[in-house]
């Protein structure tokens, strides 16, 4: 491995076909009963363990040269949510890890701008441990499990994703830093390059997010849809009917 990994090189394209099959396999083993709940749930305090010390390395005193590395990333936010949805399946975690772990999680997975600066191994398995299970969980929990999203889910993310947004791009000003490619595209290349300059492609990424995850919620919650499901503790979720 060098300083950066080279996007589609083998390693990339090697990892994210394993990442396909497990989600396959993981899905269908829920379906069938093959994976219950005190697995998923375990998988959900991995998780969360491994995300909280990670989040810890990453902030330790040695890497404060230049200020201080704060957990503005949204991939820093959805490993903790992503842990959350899988151990409590509160409605807001489980919405929340669907919609971004699938499109602005997927983007990561797509195009990935991994740059090493201390162990090339662990940041690699790190990198990939996290952003591939925050694809898969959300698959699971949809398909396999059968909590569906509803359009009071849809609007949480909306005004969740504005939450991130505004606090990060604060803290970007007044830090003058780039978490979440707020202030600039990635070097590596993204999505991005073909939504305008900086700022515009900030309005352009918001009205293709609102449409994409409207896409993903319209099939959960067409009159079919809810025919076949029935109401969840929390009135952002459905449960699917078996």
């Amino acid at each position: 491995m060098g300083d950066r990994m080279e996007p589609f090189g083998f390693e990339h394209l090697t990892v994210v076909a394993v990442i396909a099959v497990v989600t396959a396999w993981a899905t269908w083993a829920v379906r069938r009963g093959r994976l219950g709940d005190r697995a998923l749930r375990g998988v959900g305090w991995l998780l969360l363990v491994t995300a909280l010390g990670w989040l810890g390395w990453s902030m330790r005193p040695s890497e404060w040269d230049g200020g201080l590395p704060l957990p503005l990333n949204l991939s820093d936010w959805l490993r903790i949510i992503t842990a959350l949805a899988l151990i409590t399946r509160a409605g807001w975690t489980v919405v929340l890890s669907y919609y971004w772990g699938l499109t602005l999680n997927l983007q990561a997975l797509l195009t990935p701008d991994l740059a090493y600066s201390f162990n090339p191994a662990l940041e690699f398995a790190m990198f990939w441990f996290s952003h591939g299970v925050a694809f898969i969980v959300p698959i699971v929990l949809v398909i396999g499990v059968g909590l569906r999203p509803t359009w009071r889910g849809f609007g949480l993310c909306c005004l969740g994703t504005l939450v991130w947004a505004g606090i990060t791009m604060t803290v970007n000003a007044l830090l003058g830093v780039n978490y979440g490619y707020l202030m600039g595209a990635p070097e590596s290349g993204s999505a991005l390059d073909l939504m305008g300059p900086w700022p515009w492609y900030l309005l352009t990424a918001a009205a293709v997010l609102a449409v994409v995850w409207a896409v993903m919620t319209w099939p959960w919650a067409t009159a079919a849809a809810r025919e076949r499901s029935r109401p969840a503790p929390s009135r952002f979720l459905r449960v699917a009917d078996r």
